[in-house]
């Protein structure tokens, strides 16, 4: 994949079909001690927060990805082609904590650039990021009736604000 960096200040993208349509893998944990796990994220934003570009993903306590996010400072939020689909449904859906979901797969963890979470060779976008934030969720705050339908575990999410360090990605769709 022919990646280049890309400043966050020309960096553009569909942001509702990049969460909603295309889906991103979330991946925290040390690339270097093989200690991280990913999932299929479908909900969050990209923008400006205190002074700072920033991205924003929910993460449910009962994921496995949950406790890599809670216990390392860093993680990657990465796009890919839309042969890669199939793969990113798979992830979504099984847990890291029943083997190595990575790996059946077939997608290829690599190195970041600037953190110690991993991103994937064949993404088309990888976003490297620093937390700064976090809150749960609270159920009296829902304005709205229907959001209380996405929980019928009472499972709510963590938010996570991560400062953007780095993006690289195919400029001609990306920048």
């Amino acid at each position: 994949m022919d990646r280049k960096m890309i400043s966050a200040e020309i960096f553009s993208a569909k942001s509702y079909h990049l969460w909603e349509k295309q889906w991103l893998l979330l991946t925290s944990g040390d690339f270097q001690s093989n200690a991280y796990n990913t999932m299929t994220v479908g909900w969050g934003s990209i923008g400006s927060v205190w002074g700072k570009p920033f991205v924003q993903v929910f993460v449910r306590p009962t994921r496995y990805t949950y406790q890599f996010i809670n216990e390392h400072p860093t993680f990657t939020l990465t796009a890919f082609p839309i042969q890669y689909r199939k793969a990113l449904a798979m992830l979504g859906a099984k847990s890291g904590r029943d083997g190595d979901k990575i790996k059946a797969s077939g997608l290829t963890a690599i190195p970041s650039q600037t953190i110690a979470a991993p991103g994937f060779a064949e993404a088309d976008l990888i976003i490297e990021c620093r937390k700064m934030y976090w809150d749960d969720l609270r159920p009296g705050n829902f304005l709205d009736d229907s959001i209380q339908g996405h929980y019928p575990e009472k499972d709510y999410h963590r938010l996570y604000f991560g400062e953007i360090l780095a993006i690289y990605g195919d400029q001609e769709i990306y920048a």
